[in-house]
C-alpha cells in the first residue's frame, strides 16, 4: 500500500486503512475546494477508507437545528465551512471533521469549544500528535499544539488525555500504554519550581487513572533509551520503554515533534484535538493530501473506538 504521494505506507497505518474500511465513518472535510483536500477525498472514496461529507448545513433539518443555534449564538457564520462542520458533528448528520488546512490552530479550536463543548469528565481541550518513528515504533507527543504552559492540574489532563488517545489508536485497545512526564531532571537529578511542576502533575496522574503505567520527572534519553533507562532510572516501570511523552510547555513539545519529524524521519499525525465533546481535529496549513487522508481515518476510528466504549 502507497500514500498519495508513493511512499510506503508504515504497517500502523496500513492496520489503520484496514479497519477503517471495515466500517467508514462519516468524515466532514472543510476544506473541500483546497486542490489537497478535494484529491484527498478521491482517495478516501476510491479505498472506501471514510465518507467525505461536505462542510455544508442543512437548515430544513430539524436534527441540525440546536447546533445551528449554538452557533450562532456564540456569533458564527454557519456558512463558514469549519462552523458548519462542526455544526454536523454536533447534529450527528457527520460521525467527525477535519479542518485546518488552510485556516489557523486558533479558529479551529474556537469553533470546536463553543459549538461541540468540552466532553464530560474532561478537563482541558489538548493536542498531541502520534509519531511513527523511523524504526516502526508509534508514540505520541503531548501537548504540542494548544495549551502553551499548563500548571500541574492540566499537565495531569493532557498526559491522561494523550494516553487514550495512543491506546485507541497504536495500542490495540487494552495494552497500557507507559507514560512518561518529562523535565530536564530525572527523579532529582536536578531541583527547580519547573520539575516540581512536572513531579506534582505525575502524583496526580497516577492518583487519577491507576489504569496507566506513569513515571516521573524523567529526561528525554531516560524515557527512551533502554542503557539511559537502566543508568538513571533502573528501578522505572516506563523509563527506556515509554509511549507516551508528554511534554512540560508547549515550547518543548512543539520544537520536539518537528525535530523528530524533520530530523529524525519520522511521520507526524496530527495536531489530533483532544477532550472535546466530538472529533473534531486540525490540520496544518503545511499539510498535504496525504496527511488530510491520513487524519480523516484517524477520526473516524476514533468515532468508532467511542461508539464501541458507549455502548
Amino acid at each position: 500500500m502507497t500514500d498519495a504521494i508513493g511512499d510506503r505506507v508504515p504497517a500502523i497505518v496500513a492496520d489503520w486503512y484496514q479497519r477503517a474500511a471495515a466500517d467508514p465513518a462519516r468524515v466532514v472535510l472543510a476544506d473541500l475546494g483546497d486542490p489537497r483536500a478535494d484529491f484527498a477525498a478521491i482517495q478516501l472514496v476510491d479505498e472506501g477508507l471514510v465518507q467525505p461529507v461536505h462542510p455544508i448545513v442543512d437548515r430544513g433539518d430539524e436534527n441540525q437545528s440546536e447546533a445551528i443555534a449554538r452557533a450562532e449564538a456564540a456569533g458564527f457564520d454557519v456558512a463558514d465551512p469549519v462552523v458548519a462542520a462542526t455544526v454536523l458533528v454536533r447534529s450527528g448528520a457527520a460521525d467527525a471533521a477535519v479542518a485546518g488546512a488552510s485556516r489557523p490552530t486558533a479558529d479551529v479550536l474556537r469553533v470546536g469549544l463553543k459549538v461541540l463543548g468540552v466532553a464530560s469528565g474532561v478537563d482541558l481541550v489538548s493536542s498531541c500528535f502520534l509519531m511513527v518513528l523511523a524504526d516502526g515504533r508509534t508514540v505520541a507527543y503531548g501537548d504540542c499544539g494548544v495549551v502553551p504552559d499548563p500548571d500541574e492540574l492540566q499537565l495531569a489532563a493532557i498526559a491522561a488525555s494523550t494516553a487514550d488517545t495512543w491506546r485507541a489508536l497504536a495500542g490495540a485497545g487494552s495494552v497500557a500504554p507507559r507514560v512518561a512526564m518529562l523535565s530536564f531532571s530525572t527523579h532529582g537529578s536536578a531541583e527547580h519550581p519547573r520539575v516540581d511542576k512536572v513531579r506534582e502533575a505525575t502524583r496526580r496522574l497516577i492518583e487519577a487513572r491507576p489504569d496507566l503505567v506513569v513515571d516521573g520527572e524523567l529526561q528525554f534519553d531516560a524515557a527512551m533509551v533502554p542503557a539511559v533507562a537502566a543508568a538513571k532510572a533502573p528501578a522505572s516501570p516506563v523509563a527506556g520503554a515509554a509511549d507516551v511523552l508528554v511534554f512540560p510547555d508547549l515550547d518543548s513539545g512543539n520544537i520536539a515533534y518537528k525535530v523528530t519529524e524533520r530530523l529524525g524521519g519520522a511521520r507526524a499525525y496530527g495536531p489530533l484535538l483532544q477532550g472535546l465533546d466530538g472529533v473534531l481535529h486540525d490540520l496544518s496549513r503545511g499539510c498535504s493530501a496525504a496527511d488530510i487522508v491520513d487524519v480523516s481515518v484517524i477520526a473516524g476510528l476514533q468515532v468508532r473506538a467511542r461508539q464501541r466504549a458507549d455502548s
